[in-house]
């Protein structure tokens, strides 16, 4: 005989469920509804709107979720899916979402480290900028319009199909979408030399919380400086940034080295570390650090840490030579080690594409979407060979078998720039970035916790060598772990700066104060997005 308690808690369960999706059809219902009513021709923007009734509603949700931590069928569904194909669509998605009550998550290349341009645990629209991919190059005036859902890649493509002599100081992966990752700063190869994306900025057009489209002089530059480095989430929807592109050589040089514990790794990582923040700004030389599996001449297996030296030198071979001899002779690099390549070139070169590919730049699709964790840190003076050693006693662990950290050095263009000059506040007093990354396959999600909690016990592990009060992170490497707001609810200064100080430091309290001046009643937000206050900070 069953439980009657038992029987009952099913029948409640059932008739929630019931409730839930009830309701969850009439919050998409309603904001169809009211879509149609605000588009005098309905047509143009219904053949771009994808509800669960749609039968390509998975498949457009899917198309750039860069993480399968986030495609389980117990992760949270948009009631809508809106591709705007241009920015005068976005007024109405705005206003039918806040008439529905329904949250906006915006989403251009869906690279956030936690899935927040499309997860959210209350009712919400994506608001997907694929659509708006326009890049308009003036070779001329070494300026660039690109669109939001525009991937860098796809930037880099457009430059040097008009110029061989220009770039972007963007990211290494070309699936970026350019609307979130310059608006938290952006960064790559060109770093040392020019700083980051959100440095390069001139002009910028924002959909804002009154369905008002602005522009640089319109929105103020209040709003134009939190939107280059603060995350451009919190403060409405960006469409198109106006960039300043930079010189590049016609030869640029590039370098991949890698050496082993045994080949003295740790050595060579430990003078790094003092010296490539004060290489040359035209030389930008960070490290890639991996477990690997070696066989020995008797096929004994083993395993040990590699580090891969990876370069790109603004400049010859014969100049970088006697350079590198001079600072870091111990890399003992020679001729045989570079290439010279054109910058685009270089660009392939270090996603291991052949250099003649360059249509390449224009797949949004990553090779091999996997699930992951990431985190970051900032140095501020060299860790001890006995840290590094632990370290790798860390990632020769199992479960760290795919498990990847990234030293980025600074100095240079990065160290001159004002810590208050953009939201972005980590610039002198650094000596490099740590990127931290553990991989696993869908194969083993089973196991996603052990991945995680390894990834925990990396960070408190770095604890002691890395900045603190606050231990500062890096915005675009978005990490929950750090602090969240409230989801369904106010979140005070206090609670958001916990996690906000750690992201922007004392630019954080200009950004609540921008927030509030823009969005008081806090329309635009998410786990980790600027709080509105009613009283001065």
């Amino acid at each position: 005989m069953k439980n009657p308690n038992t029987s009952t808690f099913l029948l409640l369960f059932l008739i929630s469920l019931g409730s839930h999706a009830a309701s969850a059809a009439d919050e998409h219902q309603d904001f169809v509804e009211c879509l149609s009513q605000k588009f005098n021709n309905y047509s143009s923007i219904s053949s771009n709107l994808y509800t669960p009734s749609n039968s390509s509603y998975s498949s457009i949700l899917r198309f750039s979720i860069q993480s399968l931590r986030f495609i389980s069928d117990s992760t949270p569904k948009p009631a809508a899916i809106v591709q705007p194909e241009h920015e005068s669509q976005i007024p109405p998605v705005i206003h039918c979402a806040k008439a529905s009550g329904l949250q906006i998550r915006t989403r251009s290349g869906g690279h956030d480290y936690e899935g927040q341009s499309y997860v959210a645990h209350v009712p919400f629209v994506i608001l997907d900028l694929i659509k708006l991919n326009e890049i308009t190059v003036d070779a001329s005036e070494k300026t660039a319009w690109v669109g939001s859902g525009a991937t860098n890649g796809a930037l880099y493509y457009a430059v040097a199909q008009k110029s061989p002599v220009l770039g972007f100081p963007a990211g290494v992966s070309i699936t970026l979408g350019m609307g979130g990752h310059v608006s938290g700063g952006g960064y790559g190869m060109l770093l040392r030399k020019y700083g980051l994306a959100a440095d390069q900025v001139i002009d910028a057009r924002i959909v804002n919380v009154n369905s008002t489209i602005l522009d640089r002089k319109s929105m103020g530059e209040h709003l134009f400086w939190a939107i280059r480095g603060g995350g451009g989430a919190s403060f409405g929807v960006i469409t198109a940034w106006k960039v300043q592109l930079v010189d590049v050589p016609e030869k640029v040089t590039v370098f991949n080295i890698g050496k082993t514990l045994e080949q003295n790794a740790t050595q060579l990582i430990h003078k790094w570390q003092s010296i490539a923040p004060e290489f040359v700004d035209d030389l930008f030389l960070r490290i890639i650090i991996k477990p690997e599996t070696v066989r020995s001449e008797t096929q004994v297996t083993n395993r040990t840490i590699r580090a891969i030296f990876n370069a790109q030198f603004l400049g010859k071979i014969d100049t970088l030579l006697p350079l590198m001899q001079k600072i870091f002779p111990e890399l003992r690099l020679v001729k045989e080690d570079c290439t010279e390549l054109s910058w685009i070139e270089s660009v392939l070169f270090f996603l291991d594409f052949p250099i003649a590919a360059r249509e390449k730049l224009l797949n949004r699709l990553q090779p091999k979407v996997r699930f992951f964790k990431a985190k970051s840190d900032y140095v501020q003076k060299p860790i001890p060979g006995f840290g590094l050693e632990g370290v790798w006693r860390l990632m020769l662990e199992a479960v760290a078998n795919q498990s990847v950290i990234i030293f980025s050095p600074y100095g240079g263009r990065m160290a001159e720039i004002p810590a208050s000059a953009t939201p972005f506040p980590h610039r002198t007093g650094n000596l490099y970035m740590i990127q931290h990354i553990i991989f696993w396959d869908e194969s083993q999600s089973q196991d996603s916790e052990s991945y995680i909690s390894w990834m925990g016990r990396l960070y408190t592990y770095f604890a002691p060598f890395v900045s603190s009060s606050p231990r500062q992170t890096y915005f675009n490497y978005r990490d929950l772990d750090i602090g969240a707001n409230n989801p369904n609810g106010e979140t005070s200064y206090e609670q958001a700066g916990i996690w906000g100080k750690k992201y922007f430091s004392d630019n954080f309290d200009r950004l609540v104060r921008v927030k509030t001046m823009v969005d008081p009643h806090n329309f635009f937000k998410d786990e980790q997005s600027i709080p509105p206050v009613a009283l001065k900070i």
